[in-house]
């Protein structure tokens, strides 16, 4: 599944009872690596309810299933660059949620670095938002302590899944474990 836009990630001897249960709730894929699913899905989110409601039915799915990685964007990248340009845009849009915030920045990478390494990423997206923050005149602030946001960013070979989760979300929902 090319075009997928939620990554779930499983732990080991859970793969054929997590892929089972999340055709109840829609298409999901063996993604290129291990224990790593695809899916594809008109609203991400739910898909993160349903799967949290499975696990609360079926507590054995909860051991199954390490993290569930709805994106709120997606892209294909072919270089670093291309990847730090696309990021980069989608940053700046999301910028009114982040001014005056706490934050930092994960990288969740699966395949080809393509030049990507995760300390430099993270930091060059931390830093992004540092710089445009503090130009909008409300600085934001890296926090790896109870943030008021995570931007997670999640690749599968050349194309990455990036979702903003403020510190309620991450509190509501158990699957998402950004960090």
């Amino acid at each position: 599944m090319k075009d997928w836009n939620i990554i779930v990630t499983i732990y080991q001897e859970g793969f054929r009872r997590a892929l089972r249960a999340l055709h109840d709730v829609g298409p999901a894929e063996r993604g290129p690596y291990h224990n790593v699913l695809v899916m594809k899905a008109d609203d991400p989110m739910a898909v993160l309810e349903s799967v949290e409601r499975l696990t609360e039915e079926r507590p054995a799915l909860y051991d199954a299933i390490a993290r569930v990685a709805p994106a709120m964007r997606v892209f294909d990248f072919s270089s670093a660059e291309n990847f730090k340009d696309n990021a980069k845009s989608i940053l700046l849009q999301w910028l009114p949620s982040l001014a005056g915030k706490s934050f930092h920045a994960r990288l969740h990478q699966r395949g080809p670095k393509l030049g990507l390494h995760t300390p430099v990423v993270e930091r060059f997206l931390n830093d992004v938002i540092i710089e445009a923050t503090a130009k909008a005149g409300q600085p934001g602030r890296i926090s790896f302590t109870d943030p008021d946001a995570v931007i997670v960013i999640d690749t599968v070979d050349d194309r990455a899944g990036l979702a903003m989760w403020a510190r309620e979300d991450i509190a509501r929902h158990r699957l998402l474990r950004p960090d």
